[in-house]
């Protein structure tokens, strides 16, 4: 009887979990260009797991537009266009800005202290030049925007913006470089200290331009990568 590895889990096995997260850092980190192929053979032995372990992961990472699927061709890392980063930051601008203004006028302390720690975890992440965590953390700060704003649809919706976004800046940031600059997040902090959410809003719209004029929207580059030596266990 033949029975697929993934039905005999190892205690010590990575799960789905992981495997997203590490082909999700390869794409931001420029590691994995856009349009690769994303062989399952290659990733079961990168990973050292069964074909239902891998195809369960590059679901995941589908459902987060990282990756595309394409029938009878496999999965491929996604290559957003130009003219969708930019209507990623034209919903940006379009809500953003609000989000701030509501998110100062509906702060409690606790939130600004929140968001102070917050930027504290991104200037080390920038101090040490983790690209990686830089991204994430600048991300959670826009999330976290959203959440002392206190509207649940306007969150659900920056979680989703942010994810492409992510992916965005990952593929036509320039290498090396976050473009989430935590100064500018301290400029917006700025304001809930003063409780002015006019200036908050205003701060928010220069710094979404900042990144938007960083990014290198022409055509990414591509290539082939050997996925077992990428992410096998070293």
């Amino acid at each position: 009887m033949n029975v697929d590895r993934d039905d005999l889990v190892e205690a010590d096995e990575i799960d789905e979990g992981d495997i997203v997260d590490r082909i999700f850092e390869a794409v931001i980190e420029q590691r994995l260009p856009p349009g690769t192929k994303l062989s399952e053979s290659a990733l079961c032995e990168a990973f050292g797991v069964g074909r239902m372990r891998i195809r369960r992961s590059l679901l995941l990472l589908a459902s987060r537009e990282v990756v595309e699927l394409h029938a009878n061709r496999g999965a491929f890392v996604a290559s957003p266009t130009a003219e969708q980063a930019r209507e990623v930051f034209e919903a940006r601008l379009a809500l953003e800005p609000n989000i701030a203004r509501l998110a100062v006028q509906r702060a409690t302390d606790e939130d600004i202290a929140q968001l102070n720690r917050h930027l504290e975890m991104e200037y080390v992440a920038h101090k040490e030049r983790h690209r990686h965590d830089a991204i994430r953390l600048s991300g959670q700060f826009h999330t976290l925007m959203a959440q002392i704003a206190g509207n649940a649809v306007l969150l659900r919706t920056m979680k989703e913006l942010v994810t492409r976004t992510s992916l965005i800046i990952g593929i036509f940031g320039a290498p090396g470089v976050s473009n989430c600059r935590d100064d500018d997040h301290a400029a917006i902090v700025g304001s809930f200290h003063t409780r002015d959410a006019e200036k908050a809003a205003w701060m928010m719209t220069l710094h979404l331009r900042h990144i938007e004029s960083h990014l290198q929207l022409g055509s990414p580059e591509t290539g082939a990568v050997d996925l077992v030596q990428l992410f096998a266990k070293g």
